[in-house]
């Protein structure tokens, strides 16, 4: 697991998770509750108490960059919510498709070039219509997911066709310590 803790003040990242709080109106119970923030520009996937931030796990988000268009292959921005938790009680590794266990299970060792959805799947669902949701920008009509990698060496650089990508460990981690329907902002 590679959770790092927060332990010291960050004014930058204080001013981003004002910005992202601004996002969370959208959510009856505001800000004081467990959320997740999206950081790309330091690729990394922080956890958050109302405005406290805990901690954070690296992440790779898209090589193209913040873009919420349909076949973009860019990570969407704004306020999001988990839409469904997929894979509980897989081992790590396991290999879905169509956001269905296959059956196999990778392995560290083996080398694909195939982007691969492995361990979790924590699908999204855009909540800002016409951002990330709506016709040519919806986020979970795009499949976009926080989810295990095969590509777990190129964690930390913005890599992915559009998801949020994290370790096979980290994403076991994320996937106990958060529920549907908590928000996700990227930005």
């Amino acid at each position: 697991m590679s959770f790092t803790e927060i332990t010291t003040t960050d004014p930058g990242l204080e001013l981003l998770i004002s910005q992202a709080v601004g996002k969370l109106d959208i959510y009856p119970a505001g800000a004081d509750r467990r959320w997740l923030l999206v950081d790309v520009c330091a690729q990394r996937l922080i956890r958050v108490q109302g405005r406290i931030p805990l901690g954070y796990w690296p992440v790779s988000t898209a090589a193209a960059g913040l873009n919420n268009r349909q076949d973009s292959g860019g990570t969407p921005a704004g306020a999001h919510r988990i839409d469904r938790k997929i894979g509980a009680d897989h081992p790590l590794g396991t290999v879905f498709v169509g956001r269905k266990p296959t059956g196999q299970v990778w392995q560290a060792a083996a080398d694909s070039p195939d982007d691969l959805i492995l361990t979790r799947i924590l699908t999204l669902a855009g909540c800002e219509h016409g951002v990330n949701q709506g016709p040519g920008v919806d986020s979970r009509a795009r499949y976009i997911y926080l989810h295990g990698t095969n590509h777990e060496h190129r964690i930390g650089e913005p890599v992915s066709g559009g998801c949020v990508r994290l370790t096979n460990a980290d994403i076991r981690d994320v996937f106990d310590q958060i529920e549907e329907g908590d928000p996700v902002v990227i930005i």
